[in-house]
């Protein structure tokens, strides 16, 4: 196993060295450098000390990504405290609840989010920050407003002589142990559990990053996951501020319009996204340009090939910016069909598999190395193992131990214990394989995986990823009803429109799209029937579908 250093050290050591340097801006708002970033950070470390906040007491965030958010959470995690991230997208319960179970002392807010909050609700919080205005909302003691009515003297008092680059200096965590953050997993199955994660795998996963990615100083990164879930927060945010990047907050949903407005401007260096959004890119913009007869016998012939997957590869490229090593996609299944083109044309992406218990990186491979439906090997410092009695031809669950892993659910020892078993191996709850080389595919989901009567496992991903790749289709979900498959779709009703499709065209397209998908399947696992959902299906925010809405539909 890997030794690390200090997770504050590095980040302290990224602003003093890159101390002139662009380091957080809002898309199309203001920039802060990593001198104003290192100002604002003492700033927060003045109210934190005069409002009483210890190492280890919590403090949490809820807000769309921004520059206000990022400063935040260094402040807090350089003062030792204990970040609590929470998704702008849960509900006002919800956020009550994380707020209360955690024992938050102070919540900073950002916009649209304390509108909807009940101040009672959460009888345990000491003072609500508006992260916009950056003044108190609610303060039960008086010293938060008292702070920030002088908080520029306070600072001045502090430093009085100009605050410069020898003036940063943040006390590292006395043990790699320490806890760092806690981060409530927002799921599939609607019950959030506090991911305890120690110092020690923020600087595993930013090291792992660091040999993986190679970014440079000055390098740009556009922020589009919600730093509230570790996948954004690790590829985004944290590496990319202990590499010295510049990082672009959308501040918006990365639809694709604003993907293809934004990215040209930006030119991001390295992009980490959900498989969702390539997919739409490349299926609205890329694929119909190919996509006809004449285009799929060009890719059939071996010289012209070669110039038509070139052409395919520029275009590609050019709408991600045109300036990126990789694109990491992650948090969800890749649809099969994509990744087949993309492969075939060269565009450089890569495959994450990780989850938030490992903060989150479990597996990975350079775009160079990987394989197709890989997701690649075991990332350093991490043990995988497939729990089967044959890895490479019988799927087992992934289980997997190491640096990366968290210390266990916020006061929840009994799911602790259900995750991570006497030997230190932590259960993942998805199935895989392994190769001879130990590369490593994903299945789907243990929960997931459908039985039937005459006991075939079905795994459902596979059959959505082949029906999403289908005409007039945006998404889909396969579930078990009287022992037959069935197909929920959310048809792409955009381009049903554009093409004069009526509702009876659309239905005909998809029974042509049931009948010719279950060619392609064995009969154990064809689809009875199919039913049009009107609406897309509700996800998680890192854009997975929450399955357990739909498992008991009835079609």
């Amino acid at each position: 196993m890997r030794e690390f250093g200090s997770f504050i050290h590095k980040i302290e050591q990224s602003i003093v060295q890159n101390w002139t340097l662009d380091a957080l801006t809002d898309y199309r708002g203001a920039t802060l450098q990593y001198n104003d970033l290192a100002r604002r950070i003492e700033k927060y470390h003045i109210i934190f000390e005069e409002c009483g906040i210890k190492p280890g007491d919590k403090i949490a965030v809820s807000s769309r990504n921004c520059a206000a958010w990022a400063v935040t959470f260094l402040a807090t995690v350089t003062y030792r405290a204990v970040i609590v991230p929470i998704l702008h997208e849960f509900k006002p319960d919800n956020i009550h609840t994380i707020v209360n179970h955690s024992e938050a002392r102070l919540l900073f807010v950002g916009e649209g989010v304390w509108e909807g909050l009940n101040e009672d609700a959460m009888p345990g919080l000491e003072g609500v920050v508006d992260l916009n205005a950056f003044a108190p909302l609610v303060d039960r003691t008086g010293q938060l407003t008292r702070t920030f009515g002088h908080l520029n003297e306070l600072f001045g008092r502090k430093f009085p002589y100009k605050f410069r680059p020898e003036h940063v200096h943040y006390e590292p965590e006395v043990s790699t142990e320490d806890l760092a953050l806690i981060n409530y997993t927002s799921g599939t199955t609607g019950y959030s559990k506090g991911v305890m994660l120690p110092f020690r795998s923020l600087t595993s996963n930013v090291d792992y990053c660091a040999r993986m990615i190679r970014l440079k100083p000055g390098d740009t990164i556009v922020s589009m996951l919600p730093m509230g879930h570790v996948f954004g927060m690790m590829y985004d945010f944290l590496y990319g501020i202990s590499a010295g990047a510049h990082i672009f907050f959308l501040t918006r949903m990365p639809s694709p319009k604003i993907i293809m407005q934004s990215f040209p401007e930006i030119r991001p260096k390295v992009i980490s996204s959900v498989p969702l959004v390539v997919e739409k890119i490349i299926k609205k913009f890329i694929l119909p340009r190919i996509d006809n007869p004449l285009g799929k016998l060009l890719f059939k012939l071996p010289v012209i090939s070669d110039v038509l997957k070139a052409k395919a590869r520029e275009v590609a490229m050019n709408a991600f910016g045109g300036n990126f090593d990789e694109i990491i996609i992650g948090g969800a299944p890749f649809n099969a069909e994509i990744e087949s083109f993309l492969q075939k044309i060269g565009f450089p992406y890569t495959i994450a598999y990780g989850m938030t218990e490992c903060g989150p990186i479990i597996c990975s491979s350079r775009w160079e190395d990987l394989r197709l439906s890989s997701c690649g090997l075991p990332a350093d410092n991490m043990e995988v193992r497939i729990d089967s009695p044959d890895p490479y031809s019988e799927p087992g669950e992934v289980i997997c131990r190491g640096a990366n892993m968290m210390l266990g659910y916020y006061k929840n020892p009994e799911a602790t214990a259900q995750t991570i078993d006497e030997y230190g191996w932590l259960h993942t709850g998805d199935l895989g394989l392994m190769d001879e080389d130990g590369y490593i595919y994903i299945k789907g989901r243990r929960k997931n995986m459908l039985l039937t009567s005459s006991g075939q496992n079905i795994y459902p991903e596979e059959i959505e990823s082949m029906l999403n790749n289908m005409p007039y289709v945006s998404e889909s979900l396969i579930v078990l009803q009287n022992n037959k498959l069935v197909a929920l779709i959310y048809p792409d009703f955009d381009d049903a429109q554009a093409n004069g499709l009526s509702q009876a065209d659309l239905e005909q397209a998809m029974e042509e799209n049931r009948v010719q998908l279950n060619e392609n399947l064995p009969k154990f696992s064809q689809i009875s029937k199919y039913k049009i959902y009107p609406e897309e299906f509700e996800k998680t925010a890192k854009r997975s579908i929450k399955r357990f809405l739909y498992q008991e539909a009835k079609g």
